[in-house]
């Protein structure tokens, strides 16, 4: 049952157990419509008949406040927002990557804001989540806040928001660092490697060294990959991180591993215990790191290594751009300096031939 009251459409409306609110009807576009204002007493009869007519003048020009009630209540929460990142925008990226990003949504993101209203994020929430992490995980707090911020570039996209919040904030620092095994630290590894007890693992790793591949590259490489004949290996797109075929020639070393392995059962060259990819190599990676006696080295330095033997061989950037898979010149750059002893070897030849043509015309006019 609903009482009217003196301010047009504000009502109370009282149910059959008892329980009272106040209401305001309205009439808008041709529809009848009921907004509950709030329960008494909650809600005193002055405070409800003020919101009502603060409601009323909402419908005077033309605006439906239980439109806008509705609208907020059902506003996409930064849940929802990873549930569509997950469907629509994780399938473009690598497994490696996609996986990664999940790691991140589930261990940070969603903990903090999932039940956030994506309208409702500040600046100030998304500062506070890369803080928060930097405090113990700082490199990964920056790649938290990338995530996060395309995950909101998508959503401007969708029409939920108009700016994006995580734009803007503060990077922690991230001093570039490049490790390259010498030629002795890599001959220590080789035997190190040749002399671990895990053949599958160690022949991966070492298959690494000698193609400059990445971890995933390795772990996930088929024989329908490999032209054994010609020594060619053709990744996949799936496979690479620039998301384009990349098609290399390996070496005869390279090639001595795959045959190797030939004998082995099932389309993975490097197989798990399960028949499938062999899902990582840490372990052996730490046990032969340790018996090789190297120093701060990642698996991913194995990578710089190879392209530091082959800038040091005498091939140009180009050739070790294309030896890794890259997609611009401008990655390649970073290995510019490999070739400092080289540009100084050259820069003094042309210093020995000036000095020798100064020479020869001191010889002549004496």
């Amino acid at each position: 049952m609903t009482v009217a009251c003196r301010a047009s459409g504000y009502g109370l409306r009282v149910t059959a157990g008892g329980a009272r609110s106040f209401v305001f009807n309205y009439r808008i576009k041709g529809r009848e419509r009921r907004i509950t204002i709030g329960q008494y007493p909650a809600w005193s009869a002055l405070a409800a008949r003020k919101q009502a007519e603060h409601l009323r003048r909402q419908v005077d020009i033309g605006l439906d406040p239980l439109d806008g009630r509705i609208a907020e209540r059902e506003a996409p929460t930064v849940r929802a927002l990873y549930v569509r990142y997950e469907e629509e925008h994780l399938p473009t990226k690598a497994p490696r990557s996609a996986a990664d990003d999940r790691g991140m949504w589930k261990n940070d993101i969603l903990p903090a804001l999932g039940a956030k209203k994506v309208a409702d994020l500040r600046p100030q929430d998304c500062d506070a989540l890369h803080r928060t992490i930097s405090h113990t995980r700082p490199i990964r707090a920056n790649r938290v806040n990338e995530v996060l911020r395309k995950a909101l570039n998508l959503s401007i996209r969708w029409g939920w928001i108009e700016r994006n919040p995580a734009t803007g904030v503060r990077r922690n620092p991230e001093p570039k660092r490049h490790r390259y095994l010498d030629r002795e630290e890599v001959g220590r590894l080789i035997d190190a490697l040749n002399k671990h007890s895990e053949r599958t693992s160690s022949d991966a790793i070492l298959f690494m060294l000698l193609t400059g591949c990445r971890k995933s590259e390795a772990l996930n490489a088929t024989w329908s990959q490999f032209d054994l004949g010609n020594q060619v290996w053709t990744k996949p797109s799936a496979e690479t991180k620039q998301r384009r075929e990349h098609r290399v020639p390996y070496s005869s070393a390279a090639a001595s591993i795959l045959k190797r392995r030939s004998g082995s059962a099932g389309q993975q060259v490097f197989a798990g215990s399960t028949g499938g990819a062999l899902q990582d190599v840490r372990r052996t990676w730490a046990a032969v790191s340790k018996s090789a006696g190297l120093q701060s080295v990642r698996l991913h330095d194995l990578r710089h290594t190879f392209a530091s033997l082959v800038a040091s061989s005498g091939q140009s950037l180009m050739v070790v751009g294309e030896l890794l898979g890259h997609s611009t010149p401008q990655t390649t750059k970073r290995y510019a300096h490999l070739y400092d002893d080289a540009l100084r070897s050259a820069s003094e030849g042309v210093s020995r031939s000036l000095r020798t043509q100064r020479k020869r015309r001191r010889k002549l006019k004496g």
